[in-house]
């Protein structure tokens, strides 16, 4: 059995997947943390040699070989299910969670940490609030295909 972590950067997916493993005795595996551990560089420097479309090639190979373990917690990318059909084959492989968080609570999480993360590095506050009010309408028909919402 495999449980997918979805929802948008900063609603908690890691931190969600790290405490469900611990009290449940399963394997935990961050994505991100996954494909920086393959590549051997950073999401950062990936977005910068081959944009987001190289880094959503790597997501995708790698969230297909992530590893078999009984007991696994995926904590996807905000962008994994909207990309090559990862919800279709997430919802197929594993049980499907979207964590959702409103745009005001995600930017209270993300607005000291937008240099680490590429989609909303050097966006002001205003910027990024507006950003994460779009790209959540973008999204949200990807995340609503998960088979359980909280």
């Amino acid at each position: 059995m495999r449980i997918f972590l979805t929802g948008f950067m900063g609603c908690g997916k890691s931190y969600s997947g790290s405490y469900l493993s611990e009290r449940g005795g399963w394997t935990f595996i961050d994505l991100d943390d996954y494909i920086v551990q393959s590549q051997g560089k950073s999401i950062a420097t990936i977005f910068a040699e081959g944009g987001e479309e190289a880094f959503r090639t790597i997501e995708a190979e790698a969230l297909r070989t992530v590893g078999q373990p009984q007991q696994l917690i995926v904590a996807t990318g905000g962008g994994t299910p909207c990309f090559y059909q990862n919800m279709d084959w997430m919802n197929q492989h594993g049980k499907t969670i979207y964590l959702q968080a409103p745009a005001w609570l995600l930017q209270k999480r993300l607005v000291h940490q937008s240099e680490q993360r590429p989609l909303i590095a050097g966006k002001s506050s205003e910027e990024l609030i507006q950003f994460l009010e779009k790209k959540l309408l973008e999204r949200e028909r990807f995340y609503s295909e998960a088979q359980m919402l909280y």
